[in-house]
């Protein structure tokens, strides 16, 4: 018999890198799930690295705890990158995994493909094959090479799969659904339920827009930053933003943020929010706009009408459903997508809650 809490013997090591919050998500959808069979190292960047943006998603999603912590935060895309690799090397050879299991991409996503690629590990990627087909984003580059070095290559959709055949990497994919949705429908009926929260930041359910904004592309730029504050104050409805720190670092610097509380009217700005608050306040929202890819599914997710404040999405499903529409940061544009109805279908896109059993189905059969 096998003791309690211990993987059965014959069991894969297998080494699990993570640094952000879509990936602690995804990542609670599996890590359990993949330990009743196998033996898991969770191995944290650091990629984020404070309290808002880090161990309170652990702790609301039961994401066991980092084995690991690299602490590996801030720089450039290439140098943070080459420090994450740099240090993964001896944690691959100390830890000497039979797979490395990596998630979206981020940094550590390719940080990780890479450190298992280079060591002789076959590498497996959750959320492989989608593209937005903008290199010019880092994302893109990241999710691009991760594919190319990983064995296993774990896909959210038929689209997804369908761009792996197109770049010949077929072979590796395996359809499991999108492990974000495991989580969606366990916690967003409850979070729905939550009206406490809303209320709780001066808002009414249904009558306000949630906004997050982070990405390089929306917020590096002066030009472009100027382009979001002037969006935000064109919301015709109360909006509260959870402010990133990147967002808030750039805002400050460029002397912007104390310009956009005065302009933007009724908008509500707070410290990043955990998991279940962010949940509470989108599954209420009257429409989200946002440059993130997770939220965008999110929100598909919570029947939530989403803005994406993008020319581009990797989630293209959504726009084809209605539910999503690409605005880049054109305030009419936005303003336009706030007044439409939502589409009276929606359809299931993403598979049906059971993708982290299926990845880890995958995992077992294809790399064990």
């Amino acid at each position: 018999m096998v003791p309690e809490g211990l993987p059965p013997a014959g069991a894969m090591k297998v080494l699990t890198v993570i640094g952000n919050r879509p990936q602690f998500i995804k990542a609670s959808a599996v890590s359990g799930l993949l330990r009743r069979e196998h033996a898991e190292t969770l191995v944290h960047t650091g990629q984020h690295y404070d309290d808002e943006l880090s161990a309170i998603f652990f702790r609301e999603l039961g994401l066991p705890a980092p084995d690991r912590e690299l602490g590996i935060g801030g720089g450039s895309n290439s140098s943070q990158t080459a420090r994450m690799l740099s240090a993964l090397e001896p944690e691959v050879e100390q830890i000497d995994p039979d797979a490395v299991l990596v998630y979206g991409d981020t940094n550590s996503t390719l940080a990780g493909a890479l450190a298992g690629a280079q060591s002789g590990v076959p590498v497996a990627h959750v959320e492989a094959g989608m593209r937005s087909f903008d290199r010019a984003m880092p994302e893109e580059l990241n999710r691009v090479v991760a594919d190319q070095l990983s064995e296993l290559l774990l896909c959210s959709s038929e689209e997804a799969v369908f761009n792996l055949r197109r770049e010949g990497l077929g072979d590796r994919a395996e359809l499991v659904g999108d492990v974000m949705v495991d989580v969606a429908l366990a916690v967003q009926p409850q979070a729905r339920e939550r009206l406490d929260l809303v209320t709780a930041r001066g808002l009414e359910p249904g009558g306000y827009v949630l906004v997050t904004a982070h990405r390089a592309g929306t917020v590096d730029d002066r030009h472009r930053l100027g382009m979001l504050v002037e969006l935000l104050s064109a919301i015709p409805m109360p909006a509260i933003l959870p402010l990133h720190p990147r967002t808030r670092a750039r805002l400050e610097a460029a002397g912007l943020l104390d310009h956009m509380v005065r302009e933007a009217g009724a908008l509500v700005l707070t410290e990043p929010l955990g998991y279940f608050e962010l949940a509470a306040l989108l599954c209420n929202a009257h429409a989200v706009m946002t440059d993130s890819g997770g939220l965008q599914k999110e929100a598909y997710m919570a029947g939530v009408p989403c803005i994406t404040l993008r020319p581009n999405t990797e989630w293209v499903e959504t726009v084809d459903a209605g539910w999503n529409v690409l605005v880049d940061l054109d305030p009419a544009a936005a303003i336009g997508a706030l007044r439409r109805e939502p589409p009276s279908q929606h359809p299931e896109l993403y598979g049906d809650g059971h993708a982290g059993e299926r990845a880890v189905s995958a995992l077992t059969l294809r790399l064990g």
